[in-house]
């Protein structure tokens, strides 16, 4: 996949994602929601059951799955559709989208191989890769990039 894809394919999913985001700051119902929907439709674990053509003790079982995590995808998109629901299913990056996200990892690796090669480096070049860094970080970029000239009489690659 060449980069112009890689980029149509992030940009693709951010829209995608973009729907999802607001579902991460609502937290999952107490008892999961296999058993919260059941209780507000009403419907007994026996109900559940012949949908499922389960016992009683097996939905109790998919809900206490459920709740601590271990429920299959499949299981629960089976249970979903005996509630006549459909499942939905998302991965929502903490960072608000694939572009943030892949933009501070390439920063966390950056600042690794900088601190990794900054002991062999020369004192000034050391200092200058950090006034470098500040540069890229604050707001009045041009002014500490004409500090940084004074200070080190080079130019800057900023």
């Amino acid at each position: 996949m060449n980069i112009e894809q890689k980029r149509l394919l992030i940009t693709q999913l951010d829209k995608k994602i973009a729907h999802f985001i607001g579902a991460k700051n609502h937290p999952l119902p107490g008892e999961g929601w296999i058993y919260s929907i059941r209780t507000a439709l009403g419907m007994s674990l026996k109900q559940l059951g012949r949908r499922l053509k389960m016992t009683p003790q097996g939905i109790k079982d998919i809900e206490r799955r459920e709740k601590d995590g271990s429920l299959t995808l499949q299981r629960l998109r089976e249970v979903a559709a005996a509630l006549d629901m459909q499942l939905v299913y998302g991965l929502v990056p903490k960072e608000q989208t694939l572009d943030k996200m892949i933009e501070k990892r390439a920063r966390e690796l950056a600042q690794e191989i900088v601190l990794k090669t900054s002991h062999t480096m020369h004192p000034k070049t050391r200092d200058w890769t950090k006034c470098n860094q500040r540069s890229h970080q604050r707001p009045g970029r041009k002014k500490l990039k004409k500090k940084c000239r004074r200070t080190y009489g080079t130019e800057s690659k900023i």
